[in-house]
């Protein structure tokens, strides 16, 4: 006998997963809180994952592959180098659209932090995160849009301000997340550029393409 078709694919329920964490936080989450989100019934997400910790651990596994997507997107958006490296930083942050949603992301980072089986996927993904960066701060130096500058180090800088700003967004509550993070990379990129000033973003089509919200969670 076959088995019975899946009626919601895992990225489904990933992006469920995401919403529901933003909206409760990993600490009070439960499985009928994405079942619910996800159109599935908790007995169904037993079957396929085990538990709420087989649940977890499957979301952020799939971190790094949301992280390629991201850069991917931001790459065919920009022509610029600068511009796409800019884009991804606050293409990673834009999906945090409250203080609240941010708080229940901080607490999914004390999870990453304590547990051994949440730190190998979140290092995963940390490291993934710099390496697009760093990819793309050659390039932008290939370009002429940053002098020759330490590429690796940049890449660590821009991941700390990027980050960095997401709080400090929250405690001040100044207009959009994305604009605050931008300007916080600007103060940062703005010594490495030549003369010129920094690289605004250019459009490659009418709308740019977004990364998905499944692995929102990610606020580093």
């Amino acid at each position: 006998m076959s088995p019975r078709p899946r009626t919601v694919e895992d990225a489904e329920i990933f992006a469920a997963t995401a919403r529901a964490v933003g909206r409760v936080g990993p600490l009070r989450l439960t499985l009928a809180d994405v079942a619910g989100e996800a159109g599935l019934t908790a007995a169904a997400l037993v079957h396929r994952f085990g538990s709420r910790r087989g649940l977890l651990l499957a979301f952020v596994q799939q971190g790094p592959a949301m992280v390629e997507d991201c850069f991917v997107a931001a790459r065919a958006a920009h022509a610029s180098p600068l511009a796409a490296l800019v884009a991804a930083a606050t293409d990673m942050a834009e999906p945090v659209r409250s203080p609240e949603e941010l708080v229940n992301s901080l607490a999914f980072l004390q999870i990453d932090l304590s547990d051994p089986e949440f730190r190998k996927p979140a290092l995963a993904h940390s490291k993934h995160v710099l390496a697009g960066y760093e990819a793309l701060i050659r390039d932008a130096v290939d370009a002429g849009e940053l002098v020759d500058c330490d590429a690796p180090s940049l890449a660590r800088a821009v991941q700390a301000v990027a980050g960095g700003s997401l709080i400090n967004w929250a405690i001040h509550r100044e207009g959009r997340v994305a604009a605050f993070v931008r300007r916080d990379l600007d103060t940062l990129l703005r010594p490495f550029t030549p003369a010129a000033p920094l690289a605004r973003p250019s459009r490659r089509g009418a709308r740019r393409a977004r990364p998905s919200r499944a692995d929102g969670r990610r606020v580093r």
